[in-house]
C-alpha cells in the first residue's frame, strides 16, 4: 500500500465529497446496519453488561495512574521470558526498530498480522522506502493494500468496498505480487476468501519475519494478546522465525484476572459475537516452538501527551473494538476516509487530536467537529469513554490555540457578551439598545418583506454582510419591543 493519509483535507471538505458517493454510502449502511444488530443480539444476553463496563473502565483508569509501575514490570517479565523490549518515543522510532531486525536477518519481506499500531507508525511505508515489503495478511487489510486503498474502519478496513469491487480488484492485482487469482474467481464470498487463503498460504510459508500489534499486554506474566477472526494472525506469530511486536503503552493490564473482563466484552462490542475465534498469547520465547527472536517495541507516540489531558485521557482506555464507529450517524454516512487517519469516527475524532496536539494542522484541528454530540458512542463503548464531553472540551482547546493575532468576528462578539452579561448596568442597557433594534428590524421587515412569522413569532429574514452566513440556515427572530425588564418596572412585578 503507498497510499497514506498525509494531506489529506480537512474533515468538512473530505466529507463533502464523501456524501456524494451513494455507493459507499450503501455498503457503509448495510455492514453497520447488520454489526449493529448482531452486537445488540449479544449483548442483550449478559445480565451484568453495564457492570462490566464499570469494571474495565476502573481497570484502564488505575493502569493509567499507575502506567509507569505497569510498563516496567511488563518490561521484566518479557525480558526473562527471553524477549527483547525497545521504547520508541515516535513513530519514526519504531518504524526504525523493526526496519534493523528486518536488515539484520537479510529479509526483504515479512508477513504482518492486522494492527492498527503499525498503520499509526506508516510501518509499510517506511519499510518499503529500505526496500521491504510488509504483506498485509487479514483479509480486509489484504483488499486494502491490493487495491492501493486506505482502511475505513477500524475492525473491518475495507467495509466502503463490496463483493464485486473486491473480486475485480483479486483478479487485477494478485498476480502482480503473488499467485494469481483463480480463473473462475466469482465475487461468492467463499470463493473470495479461498483466493486470499491461496495467495497468503505461500507468503506464510516462506516469511521469515513476522510484525504484530498487542491487542492487551498482560504485565505480571510478560504475555501479549492478539485477537482475530481469521487465523491468520496465528499463522504470523508461529511460523516465523523472528517476531516484531509493535505495543501502545496503553495497552497494559495488570494480570490475567483483568484480561478476562476484556475478553468478555471485546468480542460482544466488535463483531458481534459471544467469544473470539482466534486468541493467540505468547510470552518470549520458547525453546523449540514458535519464533526463536522475539523483540517487543512499547510505542509511545503521543500517548503521554494525551495522558496529561486529565479530560482527554480516558481514550485511552480504548480497546479498539470500532462499535462507536458501527453506531455514529456521522460515520455511516461519510465513511472512514473523511476522518484521514487510521482511526476514523467517534474515537478517532479525540485519540487524533490527543495524540497529534491541537494548533498545528487544520485537518487535526477539524475532528472535534466531525459529531453531532449525540451520544450514541458513549452508551455503545464497552470501556465508557465520555467521547461526548472529550469532543467538547478538544473543541475548546482549538479554539483556545487560534487566539493568537486580530480576533475574528465570533470572538469579538463573545467578549462583548461577556462585558454585557458581566454587569447589570451594562445588561438594562444592551435591553434597551435591544428593542430598539427590534422595532426597527420590524419596520425594515414591513417595507422590504424579507421578515416573515412562524409559530407567532416575528421572524427577520437573512442578514446582509457578516451575518448572512449566520442565517443560511437558521431562524433570527426580531428582539421584543420591550425587556423583561421593562415590563416588570412598568406593571410593578406584573401586579398591574
Amino acid at each position: 500500500m503507498s497510499r497514506t493519509f498525509v494531506g489529506m483535507p480537512p474533515f468538512p471538505t473530505a466529507a463533502r465529497a464523501a456524501l456524494a458517493d451513494t455507493q459507499l454510502r450503501a455498503n457503509l449502511a448495510h455492514a453497520t446496519t447488520t454489526i449493529r444488530a448482531k452486537r445488540a443480539a449479544v449483548v442483550a444476553e449478559v445480565d451484568d453488561w453495564e457492570a462490566l463496563r464499570l469494571r474495565a473502565a476502573a481497570i484502564k483508569d488505575d493502569v493509567l495512574l499507575h502506567l509507569d509501575e505497569h510498563l516496567v514490570r511488563l518490561e521484566e517479565s518479557l525480558t526473562a521470558r527471553g524477549a527483547v523490549v525497545h521504547w520508541a518515543r515516535t513513530a519514526e522510532e519504531a518504524s526504525e526498530v523493526v526496519a534493523q531486525v528486518a536488515r539484520a536477518h537479510g529479509v526483504d519481506e515479512v508477513v504482518k498480522v492486522k494492527s492498527m499500531a503499525t498503520q499509526e507508525v506508516e510501518l509499510n511505508e517506511h519499510l518499503a522506502a529500505q526496500g521491504i515489503s510488509a504483506w498485509e495478511t487479514d483479509l480486509a487489510e489484504l483488499i486494502v493494500q491490493l487495491g492501493d486503498d486506505l482502511p475505513s474502519h477500524i475492525l473491518v478496513p475495507a467495509i466502503h468496498r463490496n463483493r464485486a469491487e473486491i473480486r475485480a480488484i483479486f483478479e487485477r492485482e494478485m498476480a502482480r505480487v503473488g499467485r494469481p487469482a483463480p480463473a473462475d474467481l466469482t465475487d461468492d464470498p467463499v470463493r473470495l476468501a479461498e483466493a486470499a487463503r491461496l495467495h497468503l498460504r505461500e507468503k506464510f510459508l516462506r516469511a521469515k519475519v513476522g510484525v504484530s500489534g498487542a491487542n492487551f499486554a498482560v504485565a505480571d506474566s510478560g504475555t501479549l494478546v492478539v485477537v482475530e477472526s481469521e487465523g491468520n494472525g496465528r499463522m504470523c506469530l508461529t511460523l516465523p522465525e523472528v517476531l516484531v511486536s509493535v505495543v501502545g503503552i496503553e495497552k497494559a493490564v495488570p494480570t490475567w484476572t483483568d484480561l478476562d473482563v476484556f475478553l468478555t466484552l471485546l468480542p460482544r462490542s466488535s463483531t458481534g459475537e459471544r467469544m473470539n475465534p482466534y486468541t493467540s498469547t505468547w510470552s518470549g520465547v520458547t525453546p523449540g516452538d514458535g519464533p526463536q527472536e522475539v523483540h517487543v517495541v512499547l510505542l509511545d507516540n503521543g500517548r503521554t501527551r494525551a495522558l496529561a489531558d486529565e479530560v482527554g485521557r480516558q481514550a485511552l482506555r480504548c480497546i479498539r473494538c470500532s462499535a462507536c464507529l458501527n453506531v455514529c450517524p456521522v460515520y455511516e454516512r461519510t465513511g472512514g476516509h473523511a476522518y484521514g487517519s487510521v482511526y476514523p469516527g467517534p474515537i478517532g475524532a479525540i485519540l487524533n487530536p490527543l495524540l497529534k496536539g491541537v494548533g498545528h494542522d487544520e485537518q487535526t484541528d477539524s475532528l472535534p467537529y466531525a459529531s453531532s454530540l449525540c451520544g450514541a458512542c458513549f452508551e455503545a463503548c464497552p470501556v465508557r469513554i465520555d467521547i461526548p464531553s472529550v469532543l467538547v472540551d478538544l473543541r475548546a482547546q482549538v479554539v483556545d490555540a487560534h487566539r493568537s493575532g486580530v480576533p475574528k468576528p465570533e470572538a469579538l462578539a463573545m467578549r462583548a457578551a461577556a462585558a454585557a452579561f458581566g454587569s447589570g448596568g451594562r445588561l438594562a442597557a444592551a435591553e434597551q439598545a435591544s428593542g430598539l433594534a427590534g422595532r426597527a428590524l420590524d419596520a425594515l421587515s414591513s417595507l422590504t418583506r424579507r421578515g416573515r412569522r412562524a409559530g407567532g413569532r416575528r421572524l427577520v429574514g437573512r442578514l446582509p454582510g457578516p451575518g448572512a452566513a449566520w442565517t443560511d440556515a437558521r431562524d433570527l427572530p426580531v428582539p421584543p419591543r420591550e425587556s423583561f425588564r421593562a415590563w416588570w418596572k412598568r406593571t410593578d412585578g406584573g401586579t398591574r
